[in-house]
């Protein structure tokens, strides 16, 4: 496993980062879920992200259970917050940056986040407010470093601008052959003022392994096939997208990896980025993942992606 230094921070993240999004604690058997948080251990994966609202809490609950016993500077652990947890508690504003931040802590068990990230950007809550109230955990020490998820270069740049409290290290965008849209701005604005990605879907949920024929309805055990599990396939689940996707296998093969190895080497081919999310259902699919990390893809590959993707991509943009 290669590590990387994500943005201005002093921490290293393994390339590869284990997600819990609607996997633990919600659509993964309790002991498959622990089978692969000790495989991710054992293949060197020290970067752990979660966020309160996945299952209402409950990936943080069992994350605090399988984490225990585990010496704390053995991993980085990040959260999330401002969607809703209940009627009344969502956003960013200064009251529910302290209150869902002991939350989290209490169900991970640990006295302290690596990371804690703005989960989107709160219009309901001026931006200054936002910032003091996470200056205000850093310095309490229940926090090490801050950053956003899906936040626009506007956005970016108005938090960028205030002068006093803590600065974003990390940005965590939807990255992936399929979904280009922060190699507009994001990245190169992210690099100049020291912010690194961390990038979630970077298998398109799962369209990227392979795993999804255009012709054939998805496998009963696959994230497409489960009621918990499915997030934002459908966008991807089109004949358009999965025709090219699957001619991607004869790339793959060239270059000696499997189809999930191969996305996972594309995006992190980008400087910028510090570590991909992958979450997994079976520990089977970590190790393949895993085994992405250090890999270089050659400008041959990286130009036949280009040409076998680009139908998938026309279509892709005349839906966005």
């Amino acid at each position: 496993m290669h590590y990387r230094r994500l943005g201005n921070s002093e921490l290293e993240v393994s390339e590869i980062a284990l997600g819990s999004w609607l996997t633990y604690g919600l659509g993964v058997d309790h002991g498959a879920a622990k089978a692969c948080v000790d495989t991710a251990f054992g293949l060197g994966i020290n970067f752990i992200d979660t966020a309160n609202v996945y299952g209402r809490g409950a990936a943080e609950q069992f994350l605090g259970e399988a984490l225990a016993g585990r010496a704390r500077d053995s991993y980085v652990l990040a959260s999330k917050l401002f969607f809703p947890m209940s009627d009344d508690d969502r956003g960013l504003s200064r009251q529910q940056i302290e209150k869902q931040l002991d939350a989290s802590l209490r169900r991970l068990r640990t006295d302290h986040l690596d990371l804690y990230q703005a989960h989107r950007y709160d219009e309901e809550t001026p931006l200054e407010e936002t910032m003091e109230a996470f200056t205000r955990a850093v310095a309490a020490g229940k926090v090490r470093y801050v950053g956003f998820s899906e936040w626009s270069p506007d956005q970016i740049r108005n938090a960028a601008a205030i002068d006093d409290g803590v600065r974003f290290v990390s940005s965590q965008p939807q990255y992936s052959m399929l979904w280009r849209s922060i190699e507009d701005e994001v990245l190169g604005l992210c690099e100049s003022t020291g912010i690194g990605q961390i990038v979630w879907s970077p298998l398109a949920q799962g369209v990227l392994t392979g795993k999804y024929p255009p012709d054939a309805q998805p496998p009963a055990d696959s994230r497409a096939g489960s009621d918990t599990m499915g997030g934002f396939i459908g966008r991807f689940l089109r004949p358009e997208i999965l025709g090219p996707v699957a001619d991607l296998r004869a790339v793959a093969a060239d270059a000696g990896l499997s189809m999930a190895q191969l996305a996972l080497a594309w995006v992190l081919r980008q400087p910028g980025v510090a570590s991909a999310i992958v979450g997994a259902s079976r520990p089977q699919q970590l190790e393949d993942n895993a085994a992405a990390s250090g890999v270089t893809l050659s400008p041959d590959q990286l130009e036949a992606i280009d040409e076998v993707l680009r139908p998938a991509l026309d279509v892709m943009a005349e839906s966005s």
